[in-house]
């Protein structure tokens, strides 16, 4: 079956990775059943949400590779909540309620203190037309409660498995503020219906909200969809991933060098199994499985992305990455270096190793003199190497690392990194001549 499936993010801030985690597996799992990827923002909130935030979302998105197949913005949406709250209005599940918050709070105290649990006691439902008129006269303005069955919410969860949620155990929820403004538990059902969604997969955190969802489905004469808790995040030490920490937002993992698919790959498959790089995202889309995701909070280890984004650059060929190299960097050199870097921008270091000038560091001046005198003539290719330190082996009588430790510092200024031969070719005779020499070349 076709699934319909939605990602809502507020624009009130851009996009960590906790968002992402659940970004991704709605994407993975509509394109795992040839679905439909709905982006909804959630900008009713006019204090908070802007444009630039919204802007920024997309573009993560987008960085990601989780194109939408449409878009829509709940505050332009506003008559359609009206037109749902009017019909609840009529069928007697959406009453008005007056109460202040301090009253509120008042009652919940007292319910704790007679050992009863904290929930609404309903009793604006007792207010006869005269009283609601005298309060609105005296200036009081209602907020609207969801009168919730008493019965119980159950549903196949497609992480969870068998979920329920005893209706009876809580207080019929506020959908409208006292200013006329909706709440998500309200709009989110509203749109679920209109665009036809038929799985919603978010954190686990929501698995109560969904059973007075699954309530308000029905008070409309809805179809219900399938619903898929997933565990929420923690950190390396197993509290909870903050949304706060700069470093797990994605514009930052995007500036420290992170791939996009790295990340990907990392979340597609976190606390369900072994970290393996993919090169797309229809691979992970195929393996993709929701109900791999169960038990504890999978913990999210910068360090173990870091890797794992390595591992994917190796992979990589030059096509999936020229367009993102600088200039001056060609297939011969990916393929030398790709192996020996954890970042893309670590292409540009060896760049300028290979192409440019540069100070080397002699350990064995005698060593690399002779090494000079025995360069063999241009052309070189990868076996030119092999026939330079046969010959340098006969002359020197030195081997291991020995021999090859002094040449790596002559040619490369570096401690180590790709093979020798790879990148003797790619630095040429010129540069070899002169660095073995002490030269800058």
């Amino acid at each position: 079956m076709s699934q319909r499936v939605r990602f809502a993010p507020s624009p009130t801030g851009r996009l960590h990775v906790g968002n992402a985690y659940i970004a991704l597996a709605n994407w993975l799992y509509a394109h795992r059943h040839g679905g439909w990827f709905l982006l909804r923002l959630d900008d009713t909130d006019r204090e908070r949400s802007t444009a630039a935030f919204a802007e920024g979302i997309e573009a993560d998105l987008r960085w990601l590779g989780l194109l939408w197949d449409e878009k829509a913005h709940q505050s332009a949406r506003l008559d359609r909540y009206d037109e749902a709250a009017d019909r609840l209005r009529r069928s007697g599940r959406l009453y008005p309620c007056y109460e202040s918050p301090e009253e509120l709070s008042l009652k919940r105290k007292l319910q704790l203190q007679r050992g009863e649990p904290p929930v609404y006691d309903r009793a604006a439902l007792k207010l006869s037309e005269a009283d609601r008129a005298g309060l609105e006269a005296a200036g009081q303005r209602p907020h609207w409660r969801f009168k919730l069955s008493g019965g119980t919410s159950s549903w196949t969860d497609l992480a969870r498995g068998e979920q329920r949620v005893d209706e009876a155990s809580q207080s019929d929820p506020v959908l409208i503020r006292t200013d006329g403004s909706y709440l998500y538990t309200f709009t989110s059902v509203v749109d679920d219906i209109d665009f036809a969604v038929t799985a919603v997969i978010r954190g686990a955190d929501h698995v109560t909200n969904s059973g007075t969802q699954i309530e308000l489905f029905k008070a409309l004469d809805a179809m219900v969809p399938d619903f898929g808790h997933l565990p929420l995040l923690s950190d390396v030490a197993g509290g909870g991933l903050s949304k706060r920490i700069g470093s797990l937002s994605l514009a930052e993992l995007r500036e420290q060098g992170i791939e996009a698919l790295a990340l990907a790959s990392y979340l597609a498959k976190i606390g369900a199994g072994a970290h393996e790089p993919r090169t797309s995202l229809a691979e992970l889309a195929a393996e993709f499985d929701l109900a791999a995701f169960h038990g504890g909070s999978p913990r999210f280890d910068a360090s173990e992305l870091r890797h794992l984004n390595g591992r994917l650059l190796h992979l990589l060929s030059y096509s999936d990455v020229a367009d993102r190299l600088q200039p001056g960097v060609d297939e011969a050199l990916w393929l030398a270096v790709r192996g020996n870097i954890q970042r893309l921008a670590e292409v540009e270091e060896w760049r300028q190793i290979c192409r440019e000038a540069i100070e080397p560091r002699i350990e064995d001046r005698d060593l690399c003199a002779s090494a000079a005198k025995i360069l063999p003539p241009e052309p070189w290719d990868d076996t030119t190497w092999h026939g330079w330190i046969a010959s340098l082996k006969g002359a020197v009588g030195k081997s291991g690392r020995a021999l090859f430790h002094p040449l790596r510092l002559a040619l490369t200024g570096r401690e180590n990194g790709p093979e020798l031969k790879l990148l003797l070719p790619l630095i040429g005779r010129a540069r070899a001549a002169a660095r073995l020499q002490g030269l800058k070349g």
